[in-house]
C-alpha cells in the first residue's frame, strides 16, 4: 500500500509542472490564438517554461538515477538522460533568450520533493520507482512537445519541439520496457494489500 502511493505520488510530482503550465495555457496568454485545422494554437511562452521546468527535472531525477540505481541498464539510461537534456536545455535557453522568454533556473517544489523521496529509497525499490518516475516524465513530455511541434504558434520555438520530439520519444521507448519489466517484478502482497484497504 505505502509502496503504490509512493509510486503514486512520485509520478504525480513530476508530471504536474507541465500539466500545471498546459492547463493554464488560455488565461495567461500573451498572443492572439489562431485555430489552426480545427485546433486552437498552443501558448508558445507556457511552452518554454513547462518545458524548461521538465528539463531542470529531468536533468536532476537522472543525476539522482546515475549515483544510486543498482540496475545497470538504469544507470546507462540516467546518463544518457543527464547528457541529452542538459544538451536540450541549453538549446532552448538559447532561443528562449533570443525570443526574451524569461525561463525558471531551478526545479519547482514538485520536482524537489520527486526527488527528495526518491532519495530516500535504495536498491530495487529505488530502481523500480526511478524507472516509473522516469516512466510517467516522458510521456508527459512527449505530449507536450507534440502539442507545441503541432500547434505552435512561433515557428522558432515550434521547430526546436519538433527537433527534440523524436529524441524525447526515443527516450521514452527506452524507459517503457524496463519500468514495465520492474512493474511485473512487483510482490503480488503490494496489489492485494492495496485492494484490501481500497475496500
Amino acid at each position: 500500500m505505502i509502496r503504490t502511493l509512493t509510486l503514486a505520488a512520485l509520478a504525480a510530482a513530476l508530471a504536474a509542472p507541465m500539466a500545471q503550465a498546459q492547463g493554464t495555457a488560455a488565461p495567461r496568454s500573451k498572443a492572439p490564438v489562431r485555430p489552426s485545422a480545427g485546433q486552437a494554437g498552443v501558448n508558445d511562452t507556457l511552452f518554454a517554461e513547462a518545458a524548461a521546468i521538465g528539463g531542470l527535472a529531468e536533468v536532476t531525477l537522472s543525476q539522482l538515477g546515475v549515483q544510486k540505481a543498482t540496475d545497470p541498464e538504469l544507470k546507462k539510461f540516467s546518463q544518457q538522460m543527464v547528457d541529452e537534456h542538459t544538451r536540450m536545455n541549453g538549446e532552448l535557453t538559447t532561443l528562449a533568450t533570443q525570443k526574451r522568454i524569461p525561463l525558471p533556473r531551478a526545479v519547482d517544489p514538485r520536482a524537489q520533493f520527486c526527488a527528495q523521496s526518491l532519495a530516500g529509497l535504495s536498491g530495487k525499490e529505488f530502481d523500480r520507482c526511478y524507472a516509473k518516475a522516469q516512466l510517467v516524465a516522458h510521456m508527459d513530455s512527449v505530449a507536450m512537445f507534440e502539442a507545441e511541434a503541432e500547434r505552435g504558434m512561433d515557428p522558432d520555438i515550434k521547430a526546436l519541439a519538433a527537433k527534440s520530439l523524436p529524441r524525447i520519444k526515443d527516450h521514452l521507448k527506452m524507459i517503457k520496457p524496463i519500468a514495465e519489466r520492474y512493474e511485473q517484478e512487483k510482490p503480488s502482497t503490494a496489489g492485494s494489500a492495496s485492494e484490501k484497504h481500497e475496500k
